[in-house]
C-alpha cells in the first residue's frame, strides 16, 4: 500500500513538472508573432484530424484532436456494444433523446443507422465543439439537434461542476457535488448555467416527445427521471447507465421507471467494465 501511494505521488509530481515545462515552452513561443501564428496553425491542423469508424455497415467520421476523443472513436464498437445493439432495434425514424451526449458518437449512429431524429443534450462547453463538428462531418445537421443545457429535476440556475476540461471528457454533475458512484466529485472547473427538467424541455423548448431515451450523466440520472414523469409515461424504451452500488440512484431509478409503466429487460456492460458495478440498464414499456 505504501509503495502504491509513493508511485501515485511520483506520477503526480512528474505530471506537474511536465505541465510546468510545457507552459514555459508555450510562453516562449507566444512571445513572437511567428510563434503565435505557428501555434494557431497547429491548433487548426489538430482540429482537422478525423477517425473513420465502421459498424454494421454504417460509416461514421469523428473529430479526434486529442487522446480522449481518439480513444472514444477507437473503441466505438467495443465499449458499449449493448448500446449499439439497442439502437439497431429502434424503429426507423424514431425520436431519440441522448441525455449526456458527450461528443455525439451514439447520436450520430442513431441518426445514420436508423434515420432517427436525435436531441443531443450536452452542457459541457468543452464537448460542444466536437459534438457540433461530428454532426457536420457526418452530414446530420437536419437529423441531430444540440440542446446545450443540463437536465435535472426542476427549472433552476446552478453550477455545472466538472472534473476535467478537455475535449471528450466526462464526469460532470449539474447542481450536485457527487459523481457516478455517489462519491465526492473532484471539481476542477465550474460555470453557472440554466438547468431544466425533461418535462420543462418539452413544454418550454417545444422539443418532440421521445420514443427512446439514452441517459448517461455520471450520477444524477435519478434526479432527471424524477423531473420527467410525463415524458417517461409515453416512451417506448430507456437505456440508462447505473452504478448499482450507488443505492439511492439505483433504487430511485427503479421506482421512477416502474411507475412510468416500464419494465427492466436486462443490464449489460462490456469486458472493459468487468469487475465494476456499472451497467447499462435496458427498459421497455410493459406490454
Amino acid at each position: 500500500m505504501m509503495k502504491e501511494q509513493m508511485m501515485k505521488k511520483l506520477r503526480r509530481l512528474i505530471r506537474r513538472l511536465y505541465r510546468a515545462t510545457m507552459a514555459f515552452v508555450l510562453d516562449v513561443i507566444m512571445m513572437s508573432r511567428l510563434g503565435r501564428f505557428l501555434f494557431e496553425e497547429f491548433l487548426s491542423v489538430l482540429m482537422q484530424r478525423t477517425r473513420k469508424v465502421t459498424h454494421e455497415g454504417v460509416e461514421l467520421v469523428f473529430a479526434v484532436p486529442n487522446e480522449c476523443s481518439w480513444a472514444r472513436a477507437d473503441t466505438f464498437s467495443i465499449k458499449e456494444p449493448e448500446t449499439l445493439e439497442w439502437v439497431d432495434g429502434m424503429e426507423q425514424g424514431s425520436v431519440v433523446w441522448d441525455i449526456g451526449a458527450n461528443v455525439g458518437l451514439y447520436s450520430c449512429y442513431a441518426a445514420k443507422r436508423r434515420g432517427c431524429k436525435v436531441y443531443a443534450f450536452e452542457p459541457s462547453v468543452f464537448n460542444l465543439e466536437l459534438l457540433a463538428r461530428n454532426i457536420l462531418l457526418n452530414d446530420l445537421t437536419e437529423k441531430v439537434v444540440i440542446v446545450p443545457l443540463p437536465l435535472s429535476d426542476h427549472l433552476s440556475i446552478s453550477t455545472l461542476n466538472m472534473s476535467m476540461t478537455y475535449w471528450g471528457g466526462a464526469i460532470s454533475t449539474f447542481g450536485e457535488s457527487y459523481t457516478w458512484d455517489g462519491t465526492p466529485l473532484n471539481k476542477v472547473f465550474e460555470f453557472s448555467t440554466v438547468g431544466l427538467s425533461m418535462d420543462d424541455a418539452m413544454s418550454l423548448l417545444n422539443i418532440s416527445q421521445p420514443d427512446y431515451i439514452k441517459m448517461d450523466v455520471d450520477g444524477i440520472e435519478h434526479l432527471i427521471l424524477k423531473g420527467g414523469m410525463s415524458v417517461l409515461s409515453k416512451v417506448r424504451g430507456v437505456l440508462i447507465e447505473i452504478d448499482e452500488e450507488f443505492e439511492q440512484q439505483s433504487a430511485d431509478t427503479f421506482q421512477y421507471l416502474s411507475a412510468a409503466g416500464l419494465e427492466l429487460l436486462g443490464k449489460h456492460h462490456s469486458e472493459m467494465f468487468e469487475g465494476t458495478s456499472v451497467f447499462n440498464q435496458i427498459w421497455r414499456r410493459k406490454k
